[in-house]
């Protein structure tokens, strides 16, 4: 990362605390303190993951976090489904917390990727 480089640079954590943000709102008076609990979870780790990823020294140690990151995107993803499903979440919301939950698993899965094979970059 260049010198003077900060994650709150990166657009995908950018991305990722707005999500989770708006969750957070979304969630605020919601009763199933259970649910409520862990998807809150679930979208908190991701841009805490990718912070602390683009916090570490090694290449190996950044690419680690950044997966455990696109892995919370994965647990959250399910429990948008969950969501919807048995009726805390709106189908138009769902819908879009869905699509930002994919762009972001694959900004995840392209930062990644960038950083183990540098040399197939285009």
């Amino acid at each position: 990362m260049g010198a003077g480089m900060r994650f709150e640079n990166l657009y995908v954590w950018q991305r990722g605390t707005a999500l989770c943000v708006e969750m957070y709102r979304y969630f605020a008076g919601h009763r199933d303190f259970g649910f409520k609990d862990q998807i809150t979870r679930s979208a908190l780790s991701v841009p805490s993951n990718i912070a602390e990823g683009f916090e570490r020294f090694s290449t190996k140690e950044r690419a680690r976090f950044w997966s455990y990151a696109k892995g919370s995107v994965g647990e959250l993803r399910t429990q948008i489904y969950i969501g919807q499903q048995i009726g805390y979440i709106t189908e138009e919301m769902a819908g879009r917390w869905l699509s930002e939950s994919e762009q972001l698993s694959k900004m995840l899965a392209a930062m990644i990727k960038g950083i183990q094979h540098p040399e197939q970059r285009s």
